[in-house]
């Protein structure tokens, strides 16, 4: 099974995390990769350099941010891979945040969540995303 793992943001500063912050988080992602678990993760830039849309009765609205609500922030992510929803919390009691620090675990959704006569068309769909957005990534690696 697929989870995402959300880190929840905590309120945004200017300081950036030290070396030390940086090689502790890499340690605990050279753990995963070496499990087998960790299929990618990243973190994501401050929120003064992100929008959120509403859909709304007339259309869609753009707020830009900075976002002040820490509780609602996403801080980065992982996608990992575990035999199951207490595998995936027990790789993730084990990430070194600090006190206070919390992450929210989801397990992606798969062809077999949809109704049964819908499983065909969407696994065909599925796979020729893949296939589209592997074209693409192929692309953009060739040298111009």
């Amino acid at each position: 099974m697929r989870f995402i793992v959300l880190v929840q943001g905590v309120k945004e500063t200017e300081k950036v995390p030290t070396l030390e912050d940086v090689a502790e988080m890499g340690k605990f992602n050279d753990e995963l990769i070496k499990a087998g678990v960790m299929l990618s993760g990243e973190g994501l830039s401050q929120t003064k350099e992100g929008a959120r849309l509403q859909w709304g009765k007339n259309g869609v609205s753009v707020v830009d941010g900075p976002f002040a609500e820490a509780k609602e922030l996403v801080a980065g992510f992982w996608i990992i891979e575990a035999r199951s929803r207490a595998e995936a919390i027990e790789w993730m009691r084990r990430a070194p945040f600090p006190e206070g620090g919390q992450v929210e675990i989801r397990r992606i959704a798969d062809v077999n969540d949809f109704a049964p006569e819908s499983r065909e068309e969407l696994a065909r769909q599925e796979k020729a995303w893949v296939a589209q957005l592997d074209e693409n990534k192929n692309k953009r690696a060739r040298p111009q």
